[in-house]
């Protein structure tokens, strides 16, 4: 039976997640690092983090180093992503980054190794000050992931 429809009444969409799920795609130069339905995810934006909930309105951002953080049901899951950008579009949640790594296969000594490395790099000219601040930046977060 077909559903009748008021003419000039637009159909709601569900306010909370409970109906609907976001899909969750990240992938890297390599390969895709993750495909998964959630329920909420949070992104590092370059100016601050973003929650995203199904039915949320499309939109695009840079992300910035840090945590993406998904979440389903009382499951949630926790990665490091390199930068990148993000797209939102019809509870489809896009990553594009450079690297992504679960929290739990960081390697703290390595991110360890890699903070001093860029702590102690020459900066005299703006670009170098730049390259040096980026790598502090992206170490520092990549132990933030691995410490919580």
């Amino acid at each position: 039976m077909a559903e009748a429809v008021e003419v000039g009444v637009e159909k709601k969409r569900p306010v909370s997640g409970e109906d609907r799920r976001l899909q969750v795609v990240v992938v890297t130069p390599e390969r895709t690092a993750l495909e998964q339905e959630a329920d909420f995810v949070a992104l590092p934006l370059h100016d601050g983090e973003l929650g995203v909930l199904p039915g949320r309105a499309p939109a695009i951002g840079r992300l910035g180093y840090g945590e993406l953080r998904t979440k389903t049901g009382e499951t949630t899951r926790r990665y490091f992503v390199d930068g990148g950008f993000v797209q939102i579009r019809d509870d489809v949640v896009t990553v594009l980054t450079s690297r992504a790594i679960a929290a739990e296969k960081i390697d703290a000594a390595a991110a360890t190794q890699e903070l001093q490395k860029a702590e102690h790099l020459r900066a005299v000219t703006p670009e170098e000050l730049a390259a040096k601040t980026r790598g502090v930046a992206r170490a520092r977060a990549m132990l933030r992931v691995k410490a919580h």
